[in-house]
């Protein structure tokens, strides 16, 4: 009586359980359609890592950006990107830090309050590609080469918009754009990673 008693308690236990639904995005490119998607800003980030000394990583991050993708499947190399970052959307962990590299030592936000990334060509490799293209910085331009990887796509079921997501990394210098003093205790290479969301709505 008691076996049957569990067994029946847990029957009712995975009937009332809600069945998970499936992911809304997933790696298949079928669901990417041709348009050109805007920058989900409050999905899209990116972080940064250099090294501090030698006895630590430090991390910051870039969030509330705004641009478009162009994107047509059929024709991955002609993928057009074009995001714009808010230098004011600079996070640490510490406000003294944060607002020490908002300064002109650093970034110099009031002066340059907004970075660009415009892309100049993409080589597309299965579901990975590089997308070369200028990134003005601190008032400087250069090339950066972003390796990027195609994450998911479908429906956001939440605004309902047809959503595709990529992540991506990246190395500059900051001796490149004049971020700092290049001193040998904070090192002059940086490392990117960031996500992506764009939405076609």
């Amino acid at each position: 009586m008691k076996k049957l008693l569990a067994a029946a308690g847990v029957a009712a236990v995975m009937i009332a359980t809600p069945v998970l639904a499936q992911t809304p995005g997933a790696p298949d490119v079928s669901r990417v359609a041709a348009a050109t998607y805007k920058v989900d800003a409050n999905h899209t980030q990116a972080v940064w890592s250099v090294d501090h000394m030698g006895f630590s990583i430090l991390y910051g991050m870039f969030g509330s950006m705004s641009g478009t993708l162009t994107l047509d499947p059929a024709k991955p190399e002609a993928a057009k990107v074009s995001i714009e970052i808010p230098m004011s959307g600079l996070t640490t962990t510490s406000a003294g830090f944060t607002k020490h590299l908002s300064s002109a030592d650093f970034f110099g936000v009031e002066k340059f309050p907004t970075a660009k990334f415009e892309s100049t060509s993409v080589v597309v490799s299965g579901q990975t590609a590089k997308i070369t293209g200028d990134l003005t910085l601190h008032g400087v331009t250069k090339p950066v080469v972003l390796d990027a990887k195609f994450t998911g796509a479908g429906a956001n079921p939440m605004s309902k918009a047809p959503t595709v997501g990529f992540s991506a990394t990246a190395k500059l210098k900051r001796s490149d754009f004049g971020l700092g003093r290049v001193v040998p205790v904070v090192g002059d290479e940086v490392d990117l990673k960031i996500t992506a969301a764009f939405e076609n709505k």
